[in-house]
């Protein structure tokens, strides 16, 4: 087969047995399944409420039963054949005789919800109806036992909220009005129909089971500590089958394993991010520093006791016993050896998780930091499985940002390092023996890179603020005339028109094809050589869409045998528009997949959801998506992974090793500290060189240096008054030159940076599309060289040379 065959041909050759196709095939279809009930938290279960005895009558309420979210909105969501809603795996349960359902009440959410869409009402965004007191009765009358339905729909472009007369600001306005009609306490908090819903139902069944079919982080003291509410599965989105992944952890075909990654505080307010979250549509100023979650409510005991639900915490219906059998520090190695034994009566997955606590000295530092994790498998009843779990003394290093031992380097204080280990932030064993270092030691003496103009202060280790210097922000001159890049945007590219050219007509003219360059024949400098500078600044920009791609391409010289190498979005599934009839599959969000903490099964799904990239002739993946739980608030939370670093960085590399298994790439976004969506295309994110290396940019580094992906994506934003897309600092100063990144960098599509500013600090290609002419004129004003073009050219070209597969 020809080089690129999928690129340049389009032919859509299966890729699956016997001439089947892969796209949303039932083998994947069922590993997302499989990755939904393991990703789902239980978060309560008194009096072993849950699973539902063999037989147990049900009867559902809320609208979720039947109006099923399986993921966020925007470039997150996914085209697929069907999806199956709570109800529909209830129904399986019961013609497996495991429960009896109370089908009028599912009838009448199916008539409400039904006639809602029919309205334009969306998944997740619909009304919550009023319960018939009438259908409440006849309920009773049939069982003792209920289940209550929540569920929650966020996108791209916007950003959540507590009180809906609250000022929105920013985002899709359009949405945010919606929004605002049907969350009347907020999506955060319970809606006034919600809490009636609920309400009802608990004064009329003695047992009631929540579950919450939800993106991101909500409300949880509505049930804490509520009596009546016996049990909550915390079920995230799930993806195409999420409703029957819910329904296997109710009947206890799945016994639940998931641990959340995100710190759950009575109210949002307790997070010390909400205060100035929307203070401004221009900035956001990162004012908690490195206390991010459960950093900050595990440091501060006034913040401790205001947590609900730990990080890291989930239960199960078996017992576990963690015991941890040595700890040890040897050639920058810290080792822990651990014991895991099911004590319980049914098969089961627990999560061993190793903190440490640094001493304080004088940077101040949280006081624990996640070290290590690792999950067990499948452990039959009186089980045990020993597990030894490693990493590094220097990942113990803070930063100094201001000199405090040594100015922009990482530094590893003196004095006693403790360890802990457990299945959750805040129920732990502290190991016997603390490592003592001797002194301070340099573990890396970098620069000064990315630090902010105007960040007032910061959260210090003692609780108190520390004011920060305000540096004076030179100003680049513009060099080009400004454009009005908001028209610009969604702009289609430019077609060069070239037709189809024979391969014989091309090499009689002398000129050689990029295949020769794959096939070893000549290097890649003797074939750029022939390269105009039209041609070069060409490269430098998003190609037009082929086939079912409507993301865009990237390469496209045919005359040279340069393919147009299509991208895709994620990070939920491979998204085609709705008209092409392509239907994928859609994957659990990525935040229940971190909630697996199963590295080797997200790395599955990535495996699964590449190559229905592959079989689409689609060559780059838009996925997988790094950036930090910051907020509840951010809109985009379902597409990340964690408040954690370390678990967004290991998810985030497994992704990137299993779908570049595939040989397609991956695109590691968004690069960095895009953790709000309003206005997320001009506001500056503020925030102090320390936390951007420990918190925002740690997950990046992590899947940089363990995974090597082909392709990484700038973010909108600015960061410290510089736009992501414009940063060298960033962009070659970390990325390259510390971490050793050897891909290409794309921006975010249609971003407002100056195509030759981002071509200069490194941002290889603008997405969806160039501008070569400005590329061209800022050459001829000495602005950027030939040079500068060529070395980001060469780089698009090394990455389609490694999708020649």
């Amino acid at each position: 087969m020809e080089k690129w065959s999928r690129f340049n041909y389009q032919p859509c050759l299966p890729l699956g047995k016997e001439g089947a196709r892969v796209t949303g095939c039932r083998e994947h279809i069922e590993l997302s399944r499989k990755a939904a009930g393991e990703g789902m938290v239980l978060l309560k279960n008194e009096g072993s409420l849950l699973p539902f005895c063999k037989g147990q009558k049900l009867a559902v309420f809320g609208k979720a039963a039947v109006d099923y979210v399986k993921g966020g909105g925007g470039s997150g969501d996914v085209t697929v054949a069907y999806t199956r809603n709570l109800m529909e795996g209830l129904r399986i349960k019961e013609q497996e005789g495991k429960v009896e359902v109370f089908w009028p009440a599912a009838g009448y959410y199916e008539k409400e919800i039904q006639a809602q869409y029919a309205k334009g009402y969306c998944p997740g965004m619909t009304l919550e109806p009023e319960v018939p007191e009438e259908l409440l009765g006849q309920a009773r009358a049939f069982t003792d036992t209920a289940v209550v339905t929540i569920c929650r729909y966020s996108g791209e472009g916007w950003d959540r909220k507590s009180i809906a007369d609250k000022a929105f600001a920013g985002g899709d306005q359009s949405l945010a009005r919606l929004s605002a009609s049907i969350f009347e306490n907020g999506d955060f908090c319970l809606t006034e129909a919600e809490k009636q819903m609920v309400e009802k139902v608990k004064k009329t069944f003695p047992y009631v089971a929540v579950v919450l079919n939800v993106g991101g982080m909500i409300d949880t003291s509505w049930f804490k500590e509520d009596k009546s509410l016996s049990a909550v599965l915390m079920a995230w989105q799930g993806g195409i089958e999420g409703g029957l992944a819910a329904a296997d952890i109710l009947c206890g075909d799945v016994n639940p394993s998931g641990k959340l990654t995100d710190t759950f505080a009575q109210t949002l307010e307790d997070y010390p991010s909400s205060e100035g979250f929307h203070e401004s549509l221009d900035y956001v100023n990162y004012e908690e520093d490195v206390y991010v979650g459960y950093r900050y409510f595990e440091s501060f005991s006034q913040a401790k006791a205001k947590v609900i639900y730990p990080f890291g915490y989930g239960l199960s219906y078996t017992e576990f016993e963690i015991c941890t059998k040595n700890i040890s520090v040897e050639n920058d190695q810290v080792r822990v050896k651990a014991e895991v034994t099911n004590l319980g009566l049914r098969p089961g997955k627990e999560v061993v998780q190793v903190y440490y606590s640094a001493p304080q000295g004088k940077l101040g530092k949280p006081a624990l930091e996640l070290g290590a994790f690792q999950k067990t498998r499948l452990l039959a009843a009186g089980e045990t499985q020993t597990m030894i779990l490693t990493f590094s003394v220097s990942d113990m290093a803070s930063f100094d940002d201001l000199g405090k031992v040594s100015k922009s380097a990482y530094v590893l204080e003196g004095g006693s390092y403790s360890f802990y280990v457990g299945n959750s932030a805040e129920n732990l064993e502290k190991w016997r023996e603390d490592w003592v270092l001797n002194g301070d030691r340099i573990v890396s003496q970098l620069t000064s890179k990315s630090a902010p103009y105007k960040l007032p202060k910061r959260l210090t280790g003692d609780g108190s603020y520390e004011m920060l210097p305000e540096r004076e922000q030179i100003q680049e001159p513009l060099g080009l005339p400004k454009q009005d890049m908001d028209r610009l945007e969604g702009m289609e590219p430019a077609d060069r028109g070239y037709g189809q050219m024979l391969r014989e007509e091309i090499e009689k003219s002398g000129k050689h094809m990029l295949s020769e360059v794959a096939e070893g024949k000549i290097t890649l400098d003797t074939f750029m050589e022939q390269l105009s500078d039209e041609d070069l600044a060409h490269l430098l920009g998003g190609q037009p869409n082929t086939g079912v791609a409507n993301t865009y391409g990237m390469g496209n010289l045919r005359e040279y045998g340069i393919p147009n190498v299509m991208t895709a979005d994620g990070p939920a599934g491979l998204r085609i528009r709705p008209q092409c009839r392509v239907y994928t599959t859609a994957w659990p969000c990525a935040t229940m997949l971190a909630c697996t903490w199963n590295t080797e099964l997200v790395e599955q799904v990535g495996a699964a959801g590449a190559s229905e990239v592959k079989e689409n002739n689609i060559g780059i993946w838009l996925t997988p998506a790094m950036n930090i739980h910051r907020s509840p608030l951010c809109g985009r939370n379902f597409e990340y992974y964690s408040e954690d670093p370390l678990v967004a960085g290991k998810m985030g590399a497994a992704m990137v090793r299993g779908i570049q298994s595939q040989h397609v790439a991956a695109s590691v976004k968004h690069f960095a500290c895009n953790n709000k969506e309003s206005n997320r295309k001009d506001s500056d994110s503020r925030v102090s060189e320390r936390a951007l290396r420990e918190i925002y940019l740690k997950g990046f580094e992590i899947v940089v240096k363990e995974s090597d992906p082909w392709t990484i994506m700038s973010s909108y934003n600015l960061v410290n008054g510089h736009r992501a897309s414009e940063s060298w600092d960033l962009l070659t100063g970390i990325l390259r030159e510390e971490w050793g990144f050897k891909g290409i960098v794309t921006t975010d599509w249609w971003t407002r940076g100056e195509h030759y500013k981002e071509a200069k600090a490194g941002n290889d290609i603008k997405m969806g599309c160039g501008y070569p002419d400005r590329l061209l004129m800022a050459m001829e004003r000495e602005l950027i060289t030939r040079e500068e073009i060529a070395i980001c050219a060469r780089r698009i070209l090394e990455m389609i040379l490694k999708l020649a597969h």
